[in-house]
């Protein structure tokens, strides 16, 4: 009925409506149920005059290892594997090796685990946890409407631009994101889906939430020109500082493997976010109230009450105090999810990015060169440094920023900083928190159609093994009459007695003496048999590196080992044959 009354592209259109107005209501329910844990507990007579707010990480991230344990640790099909430990890290899985399909669970799963770990303290954020709900939506969606995986695809992406759109009211560098990330041909055909997703969105947001937003900024001093030095100095600290963020994560992630069960690292990590939290506050939850005193200049309020009140008078330590929280982002935030904790990363990017570009504006101001820049502009455009270099998006940078000015007035500095931050980090770091797993076990989509072809495509596919086997200690007799006669290939394997791989024969190497009846009993098949030009490892060779092989070798089949024993071969026909197929897939 649908295909006679709605065609496919109108079809894909209503979709994308009803995307963007799910992943709305998901977004503003996250926020709501967030933001009331944290006011309940911020009312609580026990924390809010005795300022124990720092043991409240440890109770949120018990509660969500109790809910983990003994509710969402079954069903959760298809399962995502465990090295994958991010939200857009498992989409991007999703869509490689699961067609895009998510398991139902993530539609509820986030919306209460994230705001038991950000409104307990936890010092992460809530945009990745929108992806994920936004994305199993759209996904369980296509499934029950039956559409196909590129269609799924383009949901999905949908689903995490109308995210942005909401949490941000920033459409613009929504797409931009979806696009950066999904590694989406920027046509029209997926444009505008993406286009009407974040309008959806951002119109869901309004209704629930009115014309509140995540940053209220308002350009006060327009980029002066003389400042461009110190715009380009701020671009080589956060390119630095994306470093620094991108080795912390995987650092402490690296440490908390070390523990067997997942209660130690809750221990562990509890314990560490709550001593961090007693010395630097402003660390408890998202820190989006932290940025917007920073923006208003308001940076002792910004920094709370600790145990330095008394020294901070003195700008020397107000600035030592930022760079500490500039420093203690990154570790209480990947120390949050290794404990255990749900959430995003670009948000508390977002606030790392303000304080150190805080930190350079105050330090440009008070080192004695008698020049003053804007301390509110150079925070809010470390913050797009700081994108740019921690997940390699420098457009989605550049766009959210200038939505968040509400203008362009900031344009040019934007892209001072934020081209310096991406240079550095892209040169120094090939790939992201977010890819760089993936790309490692050849599980990562790029916008390179080649490789991305590559990657989709399975040894599976190509193998075949309708090839007679032979002994080394096979008369050339035996040979013809249990391999030749007996098969359409003009190539054998030669195994051992224990199916080990030993050489080939091609059929070239005997038909001089195939039909002297005197070589029969006294010639073996190791006469005649020689070693193949290369070796394809089934465990170990990606597709990209059985290419390569192919081109090195110069051969037409390659033989394939599976546990150190023969199990097929790849020929060079049939694996051409499956990349055209699946390029046309990819440029359709």
């Amino acid at each position: 009925m649908r295909y006679k009354y709605i065609s496919q592209k109108n079809f894909i259109y209503i979709l994308s409506i009803a995307v963007g107005l799910l992943t709305g209501i998901a977004a503003v329910t996250l926020k709501n149920i967030t933001y009331a844990i944290q006011s309940g507990l911020e009312e609580g007579i026990i924390f809010s005059q005795n300022q124990l707010y720092f043991i409240l990480p440890v109770i949120g991230l018990f509660l969500v290892y109790l809910l983990t344990k003994y509710m969402f640790n079954q069903g959760m099909t298809p399962t995502i594997p465990p090295y994958i430990k991010r939200a857009i890290p498992s989409l991007l899985y999703s869509l490689l090796r699961q067609k895009g399909l998510l398991s139902y669970k993530l539609i509820y799963h986030p919306l209460i685990m994230a705001p038991l770990t950000v409104g307990f303290g936890g010092s992460v954020g809530l945009l990745g946890p929108a992806i994920t709900s936004g994305s199993a939506l759209s996904s369980n969606l296509s499934r029950i409407l039956h559409v196909d995986k590129k269609t799924r695809t383009l949901l999905i992406a949908c689903a995490t631009a109308a995210a942005v759109a909401s949490m941000f009211k920033s459409p613009i560098a929504a797409i931009v994101l979806a696009v950066e990330i999904f590694s989406l041909d920027l046509t029209f055909a997926s444009l505008l889906p993406l286009l009407i997703a974040s309008i959806s969105s951002v119109l869901t947001s309004y209704f629930f939430l009115g014309d509140e937003l995540l940053f209220n900024f308002n350009v006060t001093e327009k980029f002066n020109p003389r400042d461009t030095a110190f715009y380009m100095l701020l671009g080589l600290g956060t390119g630095i500082a994306s470093i620094y963020f991108t080795k912390m994560y995987f650092a402490i992630y690296a440490f908390f493997d070390r523990f067997k069960t997942k209660f130690t690292k809750l221990l562990v990590g509890g314990i560490a976010i709550g001593i961090m939290l007693y010395f630097i506050p402003p660390l408890h939850g998202e820190g989006l109230s932290f940025t917007k005193d920073l923006f208003e200049g308001n940076y002792l309020h910004a920094l709370g009450s600790n145990p330095f009140d008394k020294y901070t008078d003195n700008i020397w330590v107000v600035i030592v105090l930022l760079i500490g929280f500039t420093i203690f982002k990154a570790i209480a935030m990947t120390t949050t999810f290794a404990a255990g904790g749900v959430g995003g990363v670009i948000v508390p990017t977002m606030v790392m990015g303000s304080a150190l570009g805080n930190v350079v504006a105050k330090i440009i101001n008070n080192i004695g060169f008698g020049h003053q820049v804007s301390e509110s502009n150079f925070t809010l455009i470390g913050m797009a440094g700081l994108i740019a270099g921690v997940i390699h998006a420098p457009l989605t940078a550049i766009f959210l920023i200038a939505e968040i000015t509400g203008g362009y007035i900031l344009f040019l500095p934007l892209m001072i900083t934020v081209a310096i931050s991406y240079m550095i980090t892209k040169n120094y770091m090939e790939h992201t928190i977010y890819t760089k797993e993936l790309a490692e076990r050849g599980d990562l989509l790029t916008h390179d159609k080649d490789q991305s072809v590559l990657t989709v495509m399975t040894l599976d596919s190509v193998i075949e093994k309708d090839f007679i086997a032979l002994h080394p200690e096979m008369s050339l007799g035996e040979m013809l009459r249990e391999g030749v006669s007996k098969s359409s290939r003009n190539l054998f394997p030669v195994t051992d007695s224990n199916d080990m791989f030993v050489g080939i024969i091609l059929l070239d190497d005997i038909r001089s003496v195939m039909f002297d009846q005197s070589l029969y009993e006294s010639t073996t098949v190791e006469t005649f048999m020689h070693q193949a030009p290369d070796y394809i490892i089934y465990e170990k060779d990606a597709m990209h590196t059985v290419m390569k092989k192919f081109q090195d070798s110069k051969a037409w089949n390659l033989p394939v080992i599976k546990d150190n024993k023969y199990y097929g071969f790849v020929s060079k026909s049939k694996l051409l044959t499956a990349y055209r197929t699946e390029l046309i897939n990819f440029t359709s």
